[in-house]
């Protein structure tokens, strides 16, 4: 599965999600599975978007046809759009799914990691991470993606911002001293999205 990261910010609110609406027409793409987003919390003029895609060469064959029609409702909306495709390696908890009707709140990490570091980083996400967040009350699901330039996408879904906010007081300090984190990750960003319902595809 691919996984498109979009991050743009907003400048005409109205417009931008009267545009979003319009992606609805994703629904009959080949090899299309789902889309969701919602404004970010910290800075409420950026919006991220996740698109999931079958393959690459059903995304690829998308962009070359019917992208740019779609993408006209929104045309200038928007500015800074920065886009990332991500590889899925595997599941943050079990059966992860492109659904979002279930979710309040996305959490999105992008972790750079040295390159000598690398493999001991995707053994923590499995053997530490993923089990932490996987018994936290209130995490639906979630995956981990990763980019060339060892680069790796963590996107959990939540029931509620209350849920993260406990998992993240209560555990994340602990969890970073035993995966190491410090010594794999050479730069980190993230952010912490609010749904928008009416941006699911």
């Amino acid at each position: 599965m691919l996984v498109k990261w979009i991050r743009c910010t907003v400048v005409d609110r109205r417009g931008f999600e009267r545009g979003q609406r319009k992606w609805a027409g994703l629904l009959g793409e080949p090899g299309f599975r789902g889309q969701g987003g919602g404004w970010s919390r910290g800075r409420p003029d950026v919006a991220h978007i996740f698109a999931f895609w079958e393959s690459r060469a059903f995304y690829d064959s998308f962009m070359a046809r019917s992208h740019d029609r779609l993408a006209s409702a929104q045309s200038g909306t928007f500015k800074d759009a920065r886009v990332r495709l991500f590889d899925y390696r595997f599941d943050v908890k079990t059966g992860f799914e492109p659904r979002f009707t279930d979710a309040d709140l996305l959490r999105v990490a992008l972790c750079r990691v040295h390159e000598e570091r690398a493999e001991h980083f995707v053994l923590m996400q499995e053997k530490v991470w993923n089990p932490a967040m996987a018994g936290s009350p209130g995490m639906v699901r979630g995956l981990f993606g990763e980019a060339p330039g060892h680069e790796y996408l963590v996107l959990s879904m939540w029931r509620s911002a209350a849920e993260h906010g406990k998992y993240r007081t209560e555990r994340v300090e602990r969890l970073a001293l035993r995966a190491q984190t410090e010594a794999d990750v050479a730069a980190l960003t993230g952010a912490i999205v609010d749904m928008e319902p009416s941006w699911t595809v």
